[in-house]
Formats: C-alpha cells, structure tokens, sequence
C-alpha cells in the first residue's frame, strides 16, 4: 500500500499538470451554442483564425497563458450550455472549398527566377505555429485614416489564407495584412525558411494562367534580424552581401537550401528545386540593410511593424509582392504579367512541352540594334560600330531669357505643372519591337512600325520659345542622327517631310506593356483615391484636395512606391554595365536578361516627350503661353495668379479644352507642382539653372520622369 508521502507527492504532480481542455469536439460545440464565430473567439484570444481552427480539430493546443484564458472561456460555455442543451444560435458548419487542378505552369527550368509550380487540387490547411504567451494583437498605429472610405476587400486564395507577406519583429509576432498577426517561433534563417513554407500560410496567387505563384515575403525588422543572427549593418558596402563564410550562410547551405547569385544581401532569396508542382522558395527584405530606399518607400523603416505590413500589403495586393527595389519589381511585374512561356502539346510525341508565349520577349535576351545600345556592348563593340546611337531621354530644358517678352516678365508668378505617372501614360497602347532587329537602306517612313531611323531633323524650324520635340536638351538638331519612331511620326505629324537614310526595324510587334500599364494604374488611382482624390472631382475641389491627400503616410508611401515603380521599371530596361573593374565588349549581367531591351525604353521615353511638347505646343496655341522650363513631366509657365485654374485653357461651358494640360488624378493629367515668384524663375534662368527642378522650394529636385 502507498504511503501518505507517495499519494501526497501524486497529487502534487496532479496539481502542477497544465489545465485540461475539453476535447476539440466538445470545443466547437461549445462556441457554436454561444453562437459566437472563430473569428470572434480569435480576436478575444488575441489569436488567428487559422489557430482557433487548429484548436477545435486537434492540430494544436494553446500554451500558457492563452491556455488559461481559453480554459476559463469554455467553463463558463458549458455550464450555460450543457451537453444535453440545445444550443441557442447555432453557426452552420463552415464550407469547404475544394481547389479543381490546375494545369502545370510551364517556366523554363526549376531555379527561383523559373521554377514549373501550380496550385494543389485542393487547398491545403497551413499547420499552426506554436502559441507563445499572449501579446497585444499589433503595436498603436502611426497613422490614422479615415473610414468613410474603404477599399474592395480582395479575393482571398485558399492556399494562402493569410496573404502575400508579414514583418517579423524581434519577439515572434509576424504582422500581416488587415491586422492578421502570426506566432512565428523561428530563431534560425533556417528554421524560419521552413515556417514559411509549412506553417504560415503566406504567399500570392499568380497574376497570369501561364504564370506562377509569388513566393511569400518576409520583412525583418532589426530586432528580428538580430534574434536571427544577421550583423546589425553589410560590411560589405560595394557588394551589399554577407561573407560567403559567415555563420548564417554556413548554415543555409548546410541545411541544403540555396541562395542566387546576389547572395544573402538585403534582398535575399533562398530557395531548394522544385518538388513535384511545389515551389521551395522564401523572399527576405532585412529591413536595417536599407532593403527599402527612403525615397521610394518614405518613412516605412520607422514605422512599427503594424504600420510596415499595411503599406506593404497594399503594395503587394495593387501591385506585386515586392522581389527586391521597386526598380527590379517593376521590371519583374512585366514578366509575371506577360510570362515568357507556355504549355504546349508536341506534336511528335504528345507530351506537353514548354513553348513561347506569344506577346512576350521570351526566355533568351536579345542584341540590341547597334543604334539601340551602347559602345561596351559585346556585339557592338565587336563590329566596331561608329555610327551613332540613339538619344531617346527626357526633357531637360531651360527657355533662352532672350526670348521672354516684357508682358511676360510683368507676370507676378511661375506655376509648375506635373504630368502624373507621364512613362505610364506613354505605355498605354505602345507598339514595341518583339522580334529581333533587322537592316533597311533608304526605306520609306512607316510610323506604325517600331524601330529606330537615322532621319536629318535639323531642317525643321519651329518657335524659339518651346524647346524642339526632337532631343532631350530642346536644342535644334545639326544634322542627321537616329530616333525612334515616335519622334520622327510627330516630326511628320508637324507637317514636315521625313526620308530616312537607313534604319534597324522590327517585323514582329505587340503591345507588350498593356497589361504592367493597367495594374499600374489602377495601382495609383486606386491608392490617390483612398487618399481622398477621385475621378469626380471639379477642378477646383482636385486642386484642393491634392493639398491634403498626403495625410496618411501609409497611403503616401504606398503612392510614392508606385510611382517608383513605374519609373524605376522604365529604367530597368537599359542598365549599363557597373564596377571599376569593368572592360568593353564583355557581358554584364542587366544585358544577359531578356528584359534588358533598350529600344522598348527608348519607345516610352519618345512617347512621353513627345506627349509633352503636344501639349506645350497647344498651350500656346489656345493661351498665348510658353514655358519658361522642362524637366521630365514637370512643365514652368508664367502665370497672373498662383492657381493654374487663371491660365489653363478652358471652353464656353467651362470644360477643359482637349489636347493642352488638364487637371486630373489619372496618368497624363496634371497636377499643380509648386508657385514661386517670376522674379526668381527668371534670377535661375539668367544663371542657367532650371526652374522646373526647384519649384517646389527649397532644395526639391525632379526625379527625371515617375
């Protein structure tokens, strides 16, 4: 027989065993006659959906002091609503929804820039996380936003019920959108790579059928990345990675994950070959490494981790989850919505095969024209070429103070006008070159083939008081030289006759950047639109309200992001070789892609110039006006008052007339940009400097193009 001590010693251990729960049946029974829902159990637990649901089937159960907590909650349940009641409310069995296939998605070779991936037949249920001790839900946001209006809830995938990102902070919580929060227990790289892909939820559905998914993305906040092992800052300040000998890298490739050619930098991606249709595949942003550039992203590195998941959550539903800079998200948004490749069936054996998707550049990169490049081109460089590239830039240009009429300078003010989103707006229907280049002489002017003439404009005479639309510096051409086709058309569309001597076309033409213009920009007016600016508004209320719209700072860097998105996607398109160690004729990397494609720049850039002195030159025509500078979109008249409404031109009915500068929010419309003094327009022209690059005040300058 036991002793006292035995039997005293056993209850003890009784009494220090954790609470017991009833079992996960009688869990959900309990809720469902408290007619309360697992979203309303998960906000009262400080919880996720997705863990009261691991709760009440069994997956998981909750720790210290969520235990206790919970144990309390379905006590006071069951003594209302005993198991031989019935129940008052019962909440109907929720639904499930069954994923139908999906064909596989055919993307070149199984690396993390092209791995074959496609949905689960059905939609698999993420395993939960461990539960750590209860925490507020998300730290006091910095921003306030009103809530009269309120965005379209987007579509939520099933297989990543809790959606494209989170920020990970220093104690676990990993902040999602709409206020999600998730208990991530990882203390290694690896171990995280690991949650991410099994128990988070994480992820984006694809934005094509011949598609992919987006890989989830992780933020780390510098607590978070300091828990994990990372160095507070990159030693390595030229090449922007972690030591190929360091711990965390050691310990990536020791669990047999692998990182890209970039290396682990403050954009890292690491990644195992596809298994099966299952992309293997994490996107890091480490957030202390300047993973996020304060001037695409304003202010987003302070904010608290709540804050940084709204504005990257936004950013990755209205656009993409970001890969890197907005630059390299741009340029990857082209490729997600116009996918190289597609499945097709071999007609020889039957099998399906990876083929070109038609509209796309394709998997393999292309030599430029050799007017389209640039002298270190390998196959430029080797055939010697010396025949002149093209110039296709934006408008950096200041009015001779020569030219400025009496009445003019009698104008109390100069008003700067932007043109919104202006490389998105020439986007829009833009023929570009697919097909290789190929060689004409003497050919006949075709406006409606993409390309690149050598054309003498230097004939052609137009008023001293708006720059030519024909070079970037508004300065008259001297002789021949090559343009794009939009340039020569408008030269044409002026009246004058054009005969090129020679020109590199392209036979294969599509409106490649249709669909990156439409997500864009619905992306931007979208955003403007929750800031309080919609397409409804008269002028006067849109001046108005653009001097407020930038009150949430969420919102603000969610609108600059985009914009930084558009111009740095432009811009990716032509990269030129870097480092001092670098020789003519060798390949870089930007030139080993298939995006890498200087004519399609050089097309957006014309468009927009061109689009441009359109403008100016109908200002002129129903006003009387001329610009006293250019930078970019960003256009300086002399103006009576400091309101564009005083001089803009507008019909009998009081509608703006069409072909000159109109206020709006939508790309190619204008916005007001800033007033100053004429006074001092004129002080900066007189010594050479640009208006249009400072009229904001102070020390503002122009990007060169959104």
């Amino acid at each position: 027989m036991a002793s006292e001590e035995e039997l005293f010693a056993s209850v003890d251990a009784l009494l220090e065993e954790e609470p017991q729960l009833p079992p996960p049946a009688e869990r959900a029974r309990l809720r469902e006659a408290a007619g309360i829902t697992q979203a309303r159990l998960a906000q009262a637990l400080k919880s996720t959906v997705q863990t009261v649901k691991n709760y009440e089937n069994g997956r998981s159960e909750p720790k210290s002091p969520r235990l206790e907590a919970y144990q309390r909650l379905l006590k006071g349940w069951a003594a209302k609503y005993p198991a031989h009641a019935v129940p008052a409310t019962p909440t109907p069995a929720p639904t499930v929804v069954s994923q139908p296939e999906v064909p596989k998605t055919f993307t070149g070779p199984a690396t993390p820039e092209q791995v074959e991936t496609a949905a689960p037949a059905q939609a698999p249920v993420a395993p939960a996380a461990p539960e750590r001790p209860a925490r507020p839900a998300a730290r006091p946001a910095t921003s306030r936003r009103p809530a009269a209006k309120k965005a379209a809830t987007p579509i939520v995938d099933p297989r990543f019920p809790h959606g494209p990102l989170v920020v990970l902070d220093g104690d676990g919580s990993a902040y999602g959108i709409d206020g999600l929060v998730l208990d991530c227990p990882a203390t290694t790289v690896v171990e995280l790579v690991e949650w991410t892909l099994r128990g988070s939820g994480l992820g984006a559905p694809k934005l094509h059928r011949y598609g992919k998914d987006a890989d989830p993305l992780i933020l780390l906040t510098a607590s978070a990345a300091a828990k994990l092992g990372l160095p507070e800052r990159l030693e390595d300040r030229r090449g922007l990675r972690l030591p190929e000998d360091h711990p965390v890298v050691k310990q990536i490739l020791k669990a047999k994950w692998q990182l890209t050619q970039r290396g682990f930098g403050p954009w890292p991606r690491i990644y195992r070959k596809a298994q099966g249709h299952d992309r293997q595949c994490v996107q890091l942003a480490v957030l202390p490494w300047d993973a996020l550039d304060k001037r695409d992203w304003p202010g987003v590195t302070d904010m608290e981790p709540a804050d940084i998941a709204r504005v990257m959550g936004l950013y990755a539903q209205r656009v993409t989850t970001p890969r890197g800079g907005t630059a390299v998200t741009g340029l990857e948004l082209m490729t997600a919505l116009r996918p190289p490749t597609r499945p097709e069936r071999d007609a020889e054996t039957g099998n399906w095969i990876s083929g070109h998707n038609p509209g796309s550049l394709g998997t393999e990169p292309m030599d430029p024209a050799p007017p389209e490049g640039q002298p270190e081109h390998p196959a430029i460089h080797r055939i010697g070429w010396k025949g002149g590239f093209l110039h296709e830039e934006a408008y950096q240009w200041v009015r001779s103070v020569e030219t400025l009429t009496d009445e003019e300078c009698t104008l109390p003010y100069a008003v700067g006008l932007d043109l919104n989103t202006a490389f998105l707006a020439a986007a829009a229907r833009l023929t570009v070159g697919l097909s290789a280049p190929d060689h004409f002489v003497g050919p006949k002017f075709n406006p409606k083939i993409p390309g690149s003439w050598l054309v003498d404009l230097s004939h052609i005479e137009l008023d001293p008081r708006l720059p030519s639309p024909f070079t970037p510096t508004g300065e008259r051409p001297t002789g021949p030289a090559w343009y794009q086709t939009h340039t020569v058309a408008y030269a044409q569309e002026l009246g004058y006759n054009v005969q090129p001597i020679e020109a590199y076309l392209r036979r294969e033409t599509g409106v490649y950047l249709d669909p990156w213009h439409d997500r864009l920009k619905n992306a931007y007016v979208d955003t403007l639109a929750d800031m309080g600016v919609t397409k409804d508004l008269t002028d006067e209320q849109f001046l108005a309200a653009m001097e407020q719209h930038k009150s949430d700072p969420v919102l603000t860097a969610v609108l600059t992001a985009v914009k930084a998105t558009i111009k740095g996607g432009i811009g990716k398109l032509f990269e030129n070789p870097q480092g001092k160690g670098y020789k003519a004729g060798e390949p870089w990397p930007a030139m080993q892609r298939p995006t890498w494609r200087p004519d399609i720049r050089a097309a957006v850039i014309s468009k927009a110039r061109v689009n441009m002195h359109r403008k100016m030159l109908r200002m002129a025509e129903f006003t009387g006006l001329y610009p006293l500078a250019v930078l970019s979109d960003c256009v300086v008249y002399p103006a009576p008052s400091p309101s564009p409404l005083d001089f803009l031109p507008y019909a009998e009915s009081g509608k703006p007339i069409p072909g000159a500068f109109r206020l709006g929010p939508t790309p190619g419309l204008a916005k007001l940009e800033g007033v100053q003094s004429m006074l001092w327009a004129v002080d900066l022209m007189e010594k050479d400097l640009n208006p249009a690059r400072h009229i904001k005040g102070g020390d503002a300058v122009l990007d060169d193009g959104e």
